[in-house]
C-alpha cells in the first residue's frame, strides 16, 4: 500500500485544560460522607469544594430516648475504625458525674486496648493512603498485620469490629488465657514490620513525587480547621490529650509525640508510622506494669448521674461531650 507523506503534523498542537471530577458522595475513598468537586490538572488537584451534610445520623437524638447502658452498643458505630475512642470518653464523662474510681488494672487494660487500636487504624489509613498512591505491596502488608490486631482484639472482647468494652467504673473482661503471650510475640515481631514499610516505601522517589510539598496545612489553619491527632501535629502543632492532659493511666509511660515540619502529606504519613512506634512502646509499659486487681468495681444498676453538662476527650478523635439530664428512660 502506497501511504501519502504529508507535512502536516496531526496534532499541531496538545491543549491542556482543568478538568472538574465529582468525588462522591458515593466513593470507596469517602464512604458516603460527603462529596467533593475536584479541579485537576493532570493528578494534581489545584482546588476542591467540598459538599457536607451526607452523614448526620441522629446519635445525639437516639441517646435522649436511651439509658446509659443501652446506650453502649450504639457508640462503636460512631466510629468504625477506633471504636475504642468512641466508647472512651462516654464511660469517662458518666463516671466523673457519679464520682466513680476507676481500678488501676481497668485502667492500664484501656490504653492497652486503646492504643491497639490505634494501630489498627493507623494501618488502615496507611494502607488505603498507599494504594490510592498506585501501590498495592504495602496495602497486603499492613492489612496482613492488622488482622494480627484484630485477633488479639477478638480474644479480649469477643468482637472483631464493635468492641463494646468499655463500661462505667473499668472495662467487661479481664485478659483471658493464651491474650498475653500473643500479645507479646506481637510486640516483640512488629517494630521489623514498621521498618519493612518504610524501606519499601518512605524512600520511594514516586511516593515522595506524590507527597512533599503537596496538600501543606499552616499551623494557624490545621487549628482553625479543628484538626486533631497525627494531622494537627504533622503541621508542626505539639498537642497530644495523652500528654497535655495525661488522663487515665497516660500518665506512667515514657513515650515521645511525633512532630511533623511541613504539614504536608508526607508529614502526615510519617506521623502515623511513628505513631505506631509509640503505641507499641506505650503497650510493652502497660503489660510489664499490669496492676493486680479488679478490672471493673461496682456501679448502681441504673445509672443516674446528677443533672450537669461534661466534656471529656480522648487522644486520636474529636472529643466527645456527654450531656446528663433527667428523663423518664434514666
Amino acid at each position: 500500500m502506497n501511504i501519502p507523506e504529508t507535512t502536516t503534523p496531526i496534532r499541531p498542537y496538545l491543549r491542556l485544560e482543568e478538568m472538574v471530577l465529582n468525588m462522591g458522595p458515593q466513593h470507596p475513598a469517602t464512604h458516603g460522607v460527603l462529596r467533593l468537586v475536584l479541579h485537576l490538572n493532570g493528578e494534581l488537584v489545584v482546588k476542591v469544594n467540598p459538599v457536607l451534610g451526607y452523614l448526620h445520623r441522629g446519635f445525639e437524638k437516639l441517646a435522649e430516648n436511651r439509658t446509659y447502658y443501652q446506650f453502649f452498643a450504639m457508640l462503636g458505630r460512631l466510629d468504625y475504625l477506633a471504636n475504642i475512642f468512641m466508647e472512651w470518653p462516654f464511660v469517662r464523662c458518666v463516671e466523673d458525674l457519679m464520682e466513680i474510681e476507676v481500678p488501676r488494672r481497668a485502667e492500664y487494660l484501656r490504653v492497652i486496648i486503646g492504643e491497639l487500636n490505634r494501630i489498627a487504624s493507623h494501618h488502615m489509613a496507611l494502607g488505603d493512603f498507599l494504594l490510592n498512591l498506585g501501590t498495592w505491596t504495602p496495602f497486603f502488608w499492613t492489612f496482613r498485620d492488622r488482622e494480627r490486631i484484630m485477633d488479639l482484639l477478638e480474644m479480649l472482647t469477643g468482637q472483631r469490629m464493635m468492641y463494646n468494652y468499655m463500661r462505667v467504673g473499668g472495662v467487661k473482661y479481664d485478659i483471658p488465657e493464651g491474650f498475653e503471650p500473643e500479645l507479646r510475640k506481637f510486640l516483640k515481631e512488629f517494630p521489623a514490620k514498621i521498618d519493612e514499610y518504610e524501606k519499601l516505601v518512605t524512600g520511594n522517589e514516586i511516593f515522595l513525587a506524590r507527597t512533599l510539598g503537596l496538600g501543606i496545612i499552616e499551623p494557624d489553619e490545621a487549628v482553625d480547621y479543628g484538626l486533631t491527632g497525627p494531622n494537627l501535629r504533622a503541621s508542626g502543632v505539639t498537642w497530644d490529650l495523652r500528654k497535655d492532659r495525661g488522663y487515665s493511666a497516660y500518665t506512667d509511660f515514657d513515650f515521645g509525640i511525633p512532630i511533623g515540619k511541613h504539614g504536608d502529606c508526607f508529614d502526615r504519613y510519617k506521623c502515623r508510622i511513628q505513631e505506631m512506634r509509640q503505641s507499641t512502646r506505650i503497650i510493652e509499659q502497660a503489660l510489664d506494669g499490669l496492676p493486680e486487681g479488679p478490672f471493673n468495681t461496682r456501679v448502681p444498676p441504673i445509672l443516674r448521674p446528677p443533672a450537669g453538662e461534661i466534656y471529656r476527650s480522648e487522644e486520636r478523635r474529636v472529643g466527645k461531650e456527654c450531656r446528663s439530664r433527667w428523663s423518664p428512660y434514666h
